[in-house]
């Protein structure tokens, strides 16, 4: 019905072939990739020791984000969404990840929504990170906009629900929902990150979810030892396990593969992301 969106601008410099991919895989199910890889941890930890002894506090979350939203600021076709067959890209970067009062069975969690622009350092970057965790779990008084939300929607009349959610998913396709909605919900971002290492447990695949924009989907997992041949030797490597899924009708395996491999750069040396970036990549529109 409409092109315009609130949270991005259509895509029309695309190859005719990359055109007709949202018609022939019509939902991010019908279009997910899995990627996993294992994270090298001792530069991860040598940083976060020397920025310790600086007194800086940081964590291998705050790194992978910083990292990601760097990678995404380099390559911006990644910060592209699927919405009714077209393809937009969006003017920010968006992470919405799951926060958690405590870490016992049965605790309740929040999601939390961050906008960056893609220049930050990596300390602008966990300060803002550490500010909405803070918020959501130290003398919290008020719900965020993302609660509030699901409150409103859950205290409908329960037969009505699913007519308002699905035409809430109507709005959104034809470019009609209020841009408070988009602002609100954590399924309107670039990627979601899931940290599966602060409960000790592996990284899994994580679904794409329809509602929404999310294109990707990235899950940490609890570090460990993996036998490696060094040589004619086999040594033990601490490595952290990391997984994508990803919609990939907005990029192709090409540029996919090149942004994993830039993403790991990053990841090898986190210093790297301590200087602001001069000025982020521009997609081609």
């Amino acid at each position: 019905m409409f092109t315009k969106r609130c949270d991005g601008r259509l895509v029309r410099n695309i190859e005719p072939f990359d055109k007709i991919l949202p018609y022939i895989m019509k939902r991010r199910t019908d279009s997910m990739n899995m990627f996993e890889d294992l994270v090298p941890c001792v530069p991860l930890d040598d940083y976060i020791r020397e920025k310790a002894a600086q007194g800086v506090k940081l964590t291998y979350m705050h790194i992978l984000i910083a990292a990601v939203v760097r990678l995404i600021a380099l390559r911006p076709r990644l910060n592209r969404f699927v919405m009714n067959h077209r393809i937009y890209t969006r003017p920010k970067i968006w992470v919405s990840f799951v926060v958690h009062q405590t870490l016992r069975d049965g605790s309740t969690g929040t999601t939390v929504k961050l906008c960056f622009d893609g220049t930050e350092t990596i300390f602008e970057i966990s300060d803002k990170i550490e500010e909405a965790i803070r918020r959501e779990t130290t003398g919290k008084t008020e719900s965020n906009e993302t609660d509030k939300l699901a409150k409103l929607v859950m205290s409908i009349p329960r037969p009505l629900i699913a007519v308002v959610v699905n035409t809430l998913m109507f709005m959104d396709r034809h470019n009609m929902l209020p841009k408070a909605v988009m602002e609100a919900s954590p399924f309107h971002t670039t990627f979601f990150l899931t940290n599966l290492k602060s409960l000790g447990m592996n990284h899994v695949f994580h679904h794409v979810y329809e509602f929404g924009t999310t294109g990707l989907f990235l899950a940490m997992g609890k570090e460990r030892q993996i036998p490696v041949v060094k040589g004619e030797e086999i040594i033990s490597k601490k490595c952290m396990g990391f997984s994508l899924v990803c919609d990939e009708r907005f990029c192709d395996g090409l540029y996919y593969a090149f942004s994993l491999k830039l993403l790991k750069k990053f990841l090898a040396n986190p210093a790297c992301l301590e200087e602001p970036l001069a000025e982020k990549v521009e997609d081609d529109l």
